[in-house]
């Protein structure tokens, strides 16, 4: 029998949990000596991930966000083209896809349908097709060529939060190896990023262990009724996830979006009662997303950030700061993540709701 093992709720036991999913997802799939990353169970031979010249991933709801941060992942170390797409809309269009192409189909439980369909659809034009899933025994494990799979352990809440976590490291696994595989991701930077995302864990505790800031934070913003999540590059899909959870268990309004776009439309919104939160490590976009700040500063919005520990510069600019460790950029969702998770869910806990049954959803949408 699972249980809760002291916490309120499965979500909040499921979301610390999440730095052992990765500790679990690395363990024998990588040499902290050579750098080498293992794909071997998955089922799929290393020569086809050298014939291929386009990856495509298939995905519903979080899992998509997951193949968002995929993409980034696969494209920055092996330099192939990928495409993201919506299992649901895949499936109704005259898709273009051919024997160079692999197919990854990403679903926590294995059996949401749109997923499913898509995948066997694929698998007919598609070089090979692989299942990232946490359920071996799932029909879309059993359709597809080979399996991915997350060691995430069971996962009670509706609400996928360790799920996509194990989804983000079996992928960021799966692109250092595919990029092996080809030679185009030499033996020092391998070893570099192995050992880097092998001290991820360590930093994802840190991150937990300031749960309760979260939390005072998320009863200060109880009454706000309007979010508009901001993020770019890898952290544009932690935008959409961030978003996503705070809908799904508080019921709150919340949209994710890419902060270049946020000229296009969204900045229309910002005044004194509507909450930006703002994803702002420090990388390749960290200009460009302070500057984003200063526009909703400009408008007299809210702004709630994660930063890195020491930037200065977010914390003056942002009414309340989560600070996160410095990362390597290409992990940092890994860290960036779980402030979202934890607000989602202290907001939604002080509501009074149903954190893990929340209206309307399913665990697993086996139905169109």
């Amino acid at each position: 029998m699972i249980e809760k093992r002291g916490f309120e709720h499965f979500m909040a036991k499921e979301i610390f949990e999440q730095a052992d999913v990765v500790r679990d997802t690395l363990k024998s799939r990588v040499s902290l000596e050579s750098g080498r990353v293992f794909l071997d169970d998955t089922g799929i031979a290393p020569a086809v991930f050298r014939e291929v010249d386009r990856v495509v991933f298939i995905a519903c709801g979080t899992s998509y966000h997951a193949g968002l941060v995929g993409k980034y992942l696969l494209e920055t170390l092996a330099h192939v083209p990928v495409d993201v797409e919506y299992a649901s809309e895949l499936r109704s269009r005259d898709f273009a896809m051919d024997r160079r192409t692999l197919v990854l189909g990403i679903s926590q439980s294995g059996e949401t349908a749109d997923t499913l369909a898509a995948l066997r659809a694929a698998g007919e034009k598609a070089r090979a097709v692989l299942a990232v899933t946490n359920n071996l025994n799932s029909s879309m494990a059993r359709a597809a060529d080979g399996i991915l799979d997350l060691h995430a352990g069971p996962e009670i809440g509706v609400a996928a939060t360790k799920t996509f976590v194990g989804q983000m490291a079996a992928l960021a696994l799966f692109a250092m190896g595919f990029a092996q595989a080809r030679e185009v991701l030499g033996a020092g930077e391998s070893l570099a990023l192995v050992q880097e995302l092998q001290r991820v864990p360590h930093k994802m505790d840190r991150v937990l262990g300031r749960a309760g800031d979260i939390e005072r934070a998320a009863r200060r913003y109880l009454a706000c009724e309007d979010y508009l999540f901001l993020g770019r590059w890898i952290n544009f899909p932690i935008a959409l996830e961030g978003a996503l959870k705070l809908k799904e268990i508080s019921y709150t309004h919340a949209e994710g979006y890419a902060g270049g776009e946020m000229k296009h439309g969204p900045i229309a919104l910002i005044d004194e009662k509507m909450t930006t939160l703002a994803i702002v490590p420090r990388d390749r976009v960290y200009e460009k997303m302070l500057s984003n700040i200063a526009e909703v500063q400009a408008r007299s919005g809210r702004i709630l950030a994660v930063a890195f520990e020491n930037d200065a510069k977010t914390r003056a600019m942002a009414e309340e700061v989560f600070p996160i460790p410095e990362v390597h950029q290409l992990f940092s969702p890994f860290l960036t993540v779980l402030p979202l998770q934890l607000f989602a869910y202290y907001s939604a806990a002080a509501k009074g709701l149903d954190v893990d049954q929340p209206r309307n959803l399913a665990k697993s949408v086996t139905v169109e």
